[in-house]
């Protein structure tokens, strides 16, 4: 019984520790450019609402696609690792839960305020998004 309990701990922190952890190494701003499709939402899977931000870091432009709508804002710097925007979207009708629910959470994360970080999370290098009431990871696009 013991045995079981320490396996089992064990195979619990391998994971967080290989798998389901981000790295936190600070992204350099000119390493944002491009599009980058959401994962992972405050620890659930959420690829299907197909939510992409496109960073223009050179014109500080944020857009993309938020599970709903499309959406655009400028980037602003609150800080040295800390940004915001108030994004502008589109009032089309969400097509199911799932991206109602991707595209409430990534607007709050956005007005909110946000760091960035590399991360690799189940074997795929992305980036982190983080806010004080969620944490988004992304993979970078055409990228594997």
């Amino acid at each position: 019984m013991l045995y079981k309990k320490i396996s089992i701990l064990g195979l619990l922190l391998f994971l967080s520790t290989n798998y389901l952890s981000a790295e936190t190494k600070t992204i350099d701003l000119d390493d944002l450019n491009g599009n980058w499709h959401l994962r992972v939402m405050d620890g659930m899977e959420v690829r299907k609402a197909r939510a992409i931000l496109d960073f223009d870091t050179k014109k500080m432009k944020l857009s993309g696609f938020d599970g709903c709508n499309r959406i655009s804002g400028i980037l602003k710097k609150n800080s040295n690792t800390n940004m915001s925007s108030q994004l502008a979207s589109t009032r089309m009708a969400c097509r199911g839960s799932i991206q109602s629910y991707v595209s409430k959470r990534l607007h709050e994360t956005v007005s909110e305020g946000f760091s960035i970080t590399e991360a690799k999370r189940y074997g795929v290098n992305g980036i982190t998004i983080k806010s004080p009431s969620h944490n988004l990871f992304f993979k970078r696009m055409g990228k594997e």
